[in-house]
C-alpha cells in the first residue's frame, strides 16, 4: 500500500454529523455537516484546532442529474457566500461565522470553519445557514447562462435546523 493511500484511509474514517441536506434550482445540492475539528492552513486565518470543538461544513455541488448544460455532475460550486449562526438552545448564546473554501482528501472542495460552540457540548443547538450568490464583481456570466438562468447562479437561501447535537462530533479526535 502506498503512502498516499495509507494517509487517505487514516483520515477518511472520521465521523461526520449530517445537519441537513437541501437541493435547489438549478440542480445544486447543499450538505451541511459538523465534522471533527482539524488543523487548517494558513493558521493565522483559522481558529486553532486546540481552540475549537467542531469543524462546521457546507458541501455545495452540482447534483448528478437535472443540472445545467455544461455543469460537471458532482462538481463544486465556487464563489458563494455562506454563513452559519449557531445558537445554544439552553442559554441563548450565539456564534456567527463565515464559511470559507477549503480542500482536503475526504470532501475535496467545501466551505468550512473551525468553531468553538457557544456553550456546553451537552446542549442542543439550532443552526442557520445563509447562502448568498456571488456579487457581479466576483463572477462573470456568459450570455447563454443569463438568457436561461438570469443574473445569478442561484437566489439567496436560509436553511434552519433545530436540536442539533454536537456532543459526539465535538468529543471525537482525528486518528
Amino acid at each position: 500500500m502506498n503512502l498516499f493511500f495509507s494517509i487517505f484511509l487514516l483520515f477518511s474514517n472520521s465521523p461526520e454529523l449530517i445537519i441537513g441536506k437541501e437541493v435547489v434550482d438549478p440542480g445544486i445540492v447543499f450538505i451541511f455537516e459538523g465534522a471533527i475539528k482539524d488543523e487548517i492552513h494558513p493558521k493565522s486565518l483559522h481558529l486553532d484546532e486546540n481552540e475549537a470543538n467542531v469543524h462546521i461544513e457546507a458541501r455545495v455541488n452540482w447534483d448528478i442529474e437535472n443540472i445545467p448544460k455544461g455543469a460537471v455532475p458532482g462538481g463544486f460550486i465556487p464563489y458563494l457566500n455562506i454563513t452559519a449562526k449557531i445558537t445554544n438552545q439552553h442559554n441563548g448564546l450565539r456564534s456567527f461565522i463565515d464559511l470559507t473554501p477549503h480542500i482536503n482528501l475526504i470532501d475535496n472542495f467545501h466551505y468550512a470553519r473551525n468553531i468553538y460552540l457557544p456553550g456546553s457540548d451537552e446542549d442542543l443547538y439550532s443552526v442557520e445557514f445563509s447562502i448568498t450568490p456571488p456579487q457581479s464583481a466576483e463572477i462573470a456570466l456568459h450570455k447563454d447562462w443569463k438568457l436561461i438562468y438570469g443574473n445569478k447562479i442561484l437566489k439567496g437561501y436560509k436553511f434552519f435546523y433545530k436540536n442539533v447535537d454536537f456532543k459526539e462530533i465535538s468529543r471525537s479526535k482525528r486518528l
